[in-house]
């Protein structure tokens, strides 16, 4: 883990991309020191939870969880008869999860330091609590993302891709029909691909979505705030971070500020987390 000194800073923004979103107003928020997971939780870390604990994830409990159709088989896409109206290219797929992230057909075997996928809310809390961790808030998630530095759009800056260099993992080419994998990877990369931001964290924004404590509101208070930690109740979650499949045609989303969210049962093939503390816990 990794030391984030306490401080102020300007989480959302101005300037929402995402208007439904509830990205603005900036405010001016407060966050005490605290520690913060410098990677997204890998296959490899949620494999040793499993084996310890003997858990079963949610989408290993209801028999399916949502796929990316880019990513199955044309033997798994055979068998599936429905979609999302909104996002017909989510599919949800009998038999996937953590280990077979595309099916059952698939395997994680390759992918051990890639972030640990289709864990849900719950599942996430449930690793953080054995690992002596919880989930980070958001404010503390976005605070941890801008490394230090104040109204940028992304954790290295304001430009996507400064000196022609690649800093995240998103999409690359037309969304959903054509990924060109130009920054190397089609789905995930490992969790400690690509440069770190300034408090060393890596793949803030790509990747996986990343799950935090707070629930999901749209309104927000410009006073300022100290610590703040969401509304008491709700019915969704907010994730941040975007991932290998956000684009900025369709959901530029790989920004500080931007956030989305599910219900805390939901599992995707492009959901995962990474785990804060108040205290560096012991090594496991």
């Amino acid at each position: 883990m990794v030391a984030i000194p306490g401080g102020v800073f300007t989480m959302g923004t101005d300037e929402p991309e995402i208007q439904q979103d509830g990205e603005w107003p900036a405010r001016r928020v407060r966050v005490n020191s605290f520690y913060m997971d410098q990677y997204e939780v890998s296959n490899e870390e949620f494999e040793r939870f499993v084996n310890s604990t003997g858990y079963v994830t949610e989408a290993e409990k209801f028999g399916d969880s949502f796929v990316f159709e880019g990513m199955l088989s044309e033997e798994v896409k055979a068998d599936i008869h429905q979609a999302v109206a909104a996002a017909p290219w989510w599919l949800p797929v009998k038999g996937a999860n953590w280990r077979h992230p595309e099916g059952p057909d698939s395997s994680i075997s390759n992918r051990m330091d890639h972030p640990v996928l289709h864990v849900s809310w719950n599942d996430a809390v449930a690793f953080c609590t054995w690992a002596g961790k919880r989930l980070p808030t958001e404010a503390e998630w976005e605070y941890s993302c801008r490394g230090g530095l104040e109204k940028r759009l992304f954790p290295w800056g304001n430009k996507l891709q400064p000196k022609g260099q690649h800093y995240a993992n998103i999409w690359q080419g037309v969304f959903p029909t054509n990924n060109t994998a130009e920054d190397g990877y089609r789905g995930t990369a490992p969790v400690a691909a690509f440069p770190p931001n300034g408090y060393g964290l890596y793949n803030m924004v790509g990747n996986a979505w990343e799950w935090t404590s707070d629930w999901w509101a749209v309104q927000h208070s410009a006073a300022d705030v100290h610590n703040p930690k969401g509304p008491s109740v709700g019915t969704d979650r907010v994730k941040k971070g975007g991932s290998y499949m956000c684009h900025k045609s369709y959901c530029y989303r790989y920004r500080c500020a931007a956030r989305s969210q599910n219900t805390p049962d939901s599992s995707a093939s492009n959901l995962g987390f990474r785990c804060a503390a108040d205290t560096s816990p012991e090594r496991q």
